[in-house]
């Protein structure tokens, strides 16, 4: 018998919808194993022999049916576990979750990631790992600016699409200021009104080069430069382990790692 692939867009819901459709057509084709049943967020560049490749259109509905059932039943900790692997990058996530929330539903274990001898679990457990450590990251690297017009505004580059789980923390830390944090790998922008619920949107048209910062704001980003080339002293400095605790890929958009204002957006 051959296998079957559904083909699903790359995002938490998409992924969702793909395991609500891959559980309905077991059923409507009277397969016997999800074995025969993967997940996929792209095409392969070599298909494989025997294998049925389905592309999926997103219901969000059907995600929102399978989202209620992994609360239920597997518990909120593994939902979020399992929604951490869906934002990570590694091609491998979708079907992993898949198996994973299949494995998990058929034992009945609200601890199903703790079974890391089950190589669908220890994918997904290492997707979510790597997300989890990004968003670790991000909280403590994401430098605010402000804006002419009040607006704090940062900006990030990450492997991971994690913004989804840096814009809670900071939401409940800055419930005042109007926000911004931009995520420029997934062209995703989290905005945050004053004393409102935080919202994502995606693919809008911004100019950075139209961004100004306040006197204030630039007089301060001079200042903390100054202060980080103080208190450094040459003599002890370490890039190896600099670099390991601080990736060079983060630091474009830190003050103290810019050059000049400009250097940063």
């Amino acid at each position: 018998m051959g296998e079957y692939v559904f083909v699903c867009e790359d995002s938490i819901e998409g992924i969702l919808n793909g395991v609500y459709e891959a559980y309905a057509f077991k059923k409507e084709q009277k397969i016997e194993s999800h074995d025969l049943l993967h997940l996929a967020t792209k095409n392969p560049d070599t298909y494989r022999l025997f294998t049925e490749y389905l592309p999926l259109e997103t219901n969000a509905e059907n995600a929102s049916k399978v989202i209620s059932t992994i609360r239920k039943k597997l518990g909120e900790e593994t939902y979020y576990q399992l929604c951490l692997a869906m934002a990570s990058c590694f091609e491998e996530k979708a079907d992993a979750v898949y198996h994973t929330i299949v494995l998990g539903l058929q034992m009945n274990d609200r601890q199903i990631f703790d079974r890391l001898g089950e190589d669908c679990v220890q994918k997904a457990f290492r997707c979510a790992r790597a997300s989890s450590n990004e968003v670790g990251r991000m909280l403590q690297f994401i430098r605010f600016s402000e804006l002419e017009d009040g607006i704090l505004y940062a900006k990030m580059n990450v492997k991971h699409h994690i913004l989804p789980f840096i814009m809670p923390h900071f939401s409940d830390r800055l419930p005042m200021e109007n926000f911004i944090i931009y995520d420029e790998n997934t062209n995703t922008y989290g905005l945050h009104p004053k004393f409102k619920p935080w919202y994502l949107a995606e693919g809008v048209e911004f100019d950075n080069d139209k961004i100004r910062f306040t006197e204030a704001e630039k007089e301060y980003q001079e200042l903390f430069q100054r202060f980080c080339k103080t208190i450094a002293i040459e003599s002890r400095t370490n890039e190896k382990l600099q670099t390991g605790m601080l990736p060079l890929r983060f630091r474009p958009n830190m003050i103290e790692f810019s050059e000049n204002n400009s250097a940063r957006i």
